[in-house]
């Protein structure tokens, strides 16, 4: 494991890319605003858990597969954008409710948000989200390795244990994101009359992040 001020700057450096914007945080604050604070929260267990699978991927050499095979990297890049377009189209054709805009409504839908969006599928959006995307496993390649001191007995065993720190780190990052995404739905009147068209704003976004992931050249090797 790295020295002691190492540790600390990994865990920094992790905290600040978890805050950076971006399709995971889009889909946390989306969740949380729709549907109440343990959608989000539950939300972002999910894009953790498609974390886990990329980081033992990526310990047996799965990662290292993508990196530097074209076709593999190409059919995931694929998959994963299409995945990410087919969500945004989902959620511009999605029509709103005959309460949207109703406070008393939203107030109920925060109180019981597993009445309003099953749980379980919020989870497996943020799952499929990041486990589709192969920039996430390139992501953990490149970061991760740098917090590895050269004389390392157990290279891969390190990658897992800084893995998973990095992962349990951005945890408290998510909730976070899923609380204040919550706290405006209850307190912005703006946002819970417009409430409808948070989907289509979120539904362009998550296009455009499949798009920018489709016309994302491998990385060299």
């Amino acid at each position: 494991m790295p020295e002691l001020h190492q540790l600390l700057m990994f865990i920094a450096a992790g905290w600040l890319l978890n805050l950076t914007p971006g399709p995971d945080v889009l889909y946390i604050v989306t969740n949380a605003l729709r549907s109440g604070t343990r959608a989000g929260i539950v939300a972002g267990l999910g894009i953790t858990a498609g974390c886990f699978v990329h980081i033992f991927a990526a310990a047996v050499g799965v990662g290292a597969l993508l990196a530097t095979s074209a076709t593999a990297f190409t059919v995931l890049k694929w998959i994963g954008a299409a995945y990410l377009m087919w969500m945004g189209v989902r959620m511009l054709l999605s029509k709103p409710g005959a309460d949207s805009g109703n406070s008393a409504a939203l107030a109920a839908a925060q109180a019981a948000p597993a009445t309003h969006t099953p749980l379980r599928k919020v989870f497996l959006g943020g799952f499929w989200t990041n486990v589709l995307n192969p920039k996430v496993a390139i992501f953990f390649l490149a970061f991760v390795p740098q917090f590895i001191a050269p004389g390392t007995d157990n290279k891969a065993l390190a990658f897992v244990l800084l893995g998973v720190l990095f992962n349990v780190n951005a945890i408290p990052v998510n909730v976070g994101w899923a609380l204040a995404a919550s706290w405006m739905a209850r307190r912005a009147t703006v946002i819970q009359r417009g409430m409808h068209w948070l989907d289509r704003v979120a539904g362009a976004m998550f296009i455009g992040f499949g798009l920018k992931l489709a016309f994302t050249d491998q990385p060299a090797a």
